[in-house]
């Protein structure tokens, strides 16, 4: 698919529990109706990685949103540092299920109500923290796709939401991964089973965690691109 000239701006989206949650939008430029996408962010925010992120995907056609979900403890535009994630904590900790659900549900009605996207084709992509994020959305809101990169956390409170899941899911790990080992990552894909939910679980076995993130040190960069791909087939089928 050739790349789209794109739309970058800024929105605040209103969430039920009455508090406003500042959201970066990247989108072709036109009015012609496109899929939507919600982009899930790592544990350090809606920082210059996932900006440049959801501008990847908006040139391959998508109205894509990264809503910057630390909004109640953090000001806006929070860019944590990666060498210091002790100063994240406390922003990450006070994410919980039920404040991740509000805010995927006001990022999803965005889009839904937003002309130039197609009301049926909304999937979401997350990272790390919001991989976590991107398996509970699925269990949330009707998707057409879910991807989780790394999602921490999943098989340590949100395996009962397996039997919710509403659209295929995409569970992409990294062998090296001393955060997520090999018993997590098939606690999920046997929950998965046991409700004969349609995923595909792939493991990249010479990557670590973050391996995707081209501003870390853990970037895989074979590994990256192939997972790139992989999510763009995933995505679009």
């Amino acid at each position: 698919m050739a790349q789209a000239e794109i739309v970058k701006e800024k929105i605040e989206l209103n969430v039920a529990d009455r508090t406003s949650m500042p959201a970066y939008v990247a989108r072709p430029a036109g009015r012609e109706p496109r899929p939507g996408l919600m982009i899930f962010q790592e544990a350090f925010g809606v920082n210059s990685h996932i900006r440049h992120v959801t501008e990847r995907f908006a040139e391959h056609g998508y109205v894509a949103v990264a809503p910057e979900l630390f909004h109640r403890t953090a000001p806006p535009g929070y860019e944590g540092n990666y060498n210091d994630f002790p100063s994240v904590m406390p922003h990450y900790q006070a994410v919980t299920n039920e404040t991740a659900e509000a805010d995927v549900r006001a990022t999803y009605e965005w889009l839904h109500a937003t002309s130039q996207v197609k009301a049926d084709e909304i999937s979401c992509v997350g990272f790390c923290m919001g991989g976590r994020i991107s398996f509970l959305a699925n269990s949330v809101v009707s998707l057409r796709n879910a991807v989780s990169f790394y999602g921490g956390g999943i098989a340590h409170g949100l395996l009962d939401r397996a039997p919710n899941l509403r659209a295929p899911a995409l569970l992409i790990w990294g062998g090296l991964d001393k955060h997520i080992t090999a018993e997590p990552r098939k606690a999920v894909t046997e929950a998965l089973d046991v409700q004969r939910k349609v995923y595909v679980n792939v493991v990249f076995s010479n990557a670590d965690h973050a391996f995707f993130c081209d501003d870390r040190p853990s970037y895989q960069p074979i590994a990256a691109r192939q997972a790139w791909a992989l999510t763009l087939e995933f995505l679009r089928s």
